[in-house]
């Protein structure tokens, strides 16, 4: 791939969350083609490299110094060199730096490419068992426990999966707070350590991952994706609301697939569903 007319080439390349061979082919040759890598903590950076037959000069780019180092790496772009941008695992910008780097290479005409791999909140995600057809990724929540409980009760009646990383010092905290927020019975999936040799997945309702954390000697330990279900099974999330009297009602009146989307307004059901359910309606 060639540079831009304006200079260089950023890629935002996606390295391994644990297993080594998750490293795609392209994200190889990116980097063996790179002039530059702008790494989140070089020291692991330079054991990747070192482990690919690498090597490659290193800039050190994390969340305190990434608006100090834009400049540097515009100035490389500006050359015509090749950048790639890694953090120590997954997709760059996941909860990682890079937005303020992607957004000024940007705005400096500049291209900017992704190169996919690993990335844990997809890898969690796709093995958990849980909807994925909405899915809000919170990231990390505040450490302090008073932050921690209103960001929660913000998310409360979400009827999307809720997505969080957490580290292994705060699981247990994060947990008990998920319980005391959402209510013990709420369907919950955790994994431990993905891609690695302790992967672990705990799965339940909140009290159960909770007390399954605690049983386990290593369960405060390693690096966390907590999903909880979204409040559309949770047993108020309608209400008392008839939702097959009301499509009956409004299915006489107007098109299915707009009668189905005010009845998923008012009642915080899934559209989908009520399409199909009002559609058997209408022909019964």
């Amino acid at each position: 791939m060639s540079s831009s007319a304006a200079g260089g080439r950023l890629s935002i390349v996606a390295t391994p969350i644990g297993n080594l061979a998750d490293l795609t082919a392209r994200a190889q040759n990116v980097l063996a083609a790179a002039d530059l890598v702008a790494a989140e903590d070089t020291r692991h950076s330079a054991r990747l490299l070192q482990h690919l037959g690498l090597s490659k000069p290193l800039l050190a780019l994390h969340d305190h110094n990434e608006r100090d180092r834009v400049g540097r790496i515009l100035s490389a772009l500006d050359e015509g060199r090749h950048v790639a941008l890694i953090s120590d695992a997954g997709t760059p910008l996941i909860s990682d730096p890079g937005y303020i780097v992607v957004r000024e290479a940007r705005k400096a005409g500049h291209e900017v490419s992704p190169v996919p791999g690993a990335c844990a909140l997809v890898a969690a995600l796709s093995a958990a068992g849980l909807p994925t057809d909405r899915f809000l990724f919170a990231g990390f929540l505040p450490a302090k426990r008073s932050g921690r409980r209103s960001a929660l009760a913000e998310l409360r009646e979400q009827v999307a999966t809720l997505v969080f990383y957490e580290s292994p010092h705060r699981i247990l905290d994060l947990m008990q707070d998920v319980l005391d927020e959402f209510g013990p019975e709420r369907e919950c999936v955790l994994g431990r350590e993905l891609t690695k040799a302790f992967e672990t997945f705990y799965s339940g309702s909140v009290e159960e991952v909770l007390a399954q954390l605690q049983a386990d000697p290593n369960g405060t330990r390693g690096e966390f994706v907590v999903m909880v279900r979204g409040n559309d099974e949770m047993p108020d999330a309608s209400g008392n609301l008839d939702a097959d009297a009301l499509l009956k009602l409004l299915v006489a009146e107007m098109p299915v697939k707009k009668a189905a989307k005010i009845v998923a307004e008012v009642s915080g059901l899934k559209k989908n569903e009520l399409y199909q359910r009002a559609l058997q309606l209408k022909g019964d």
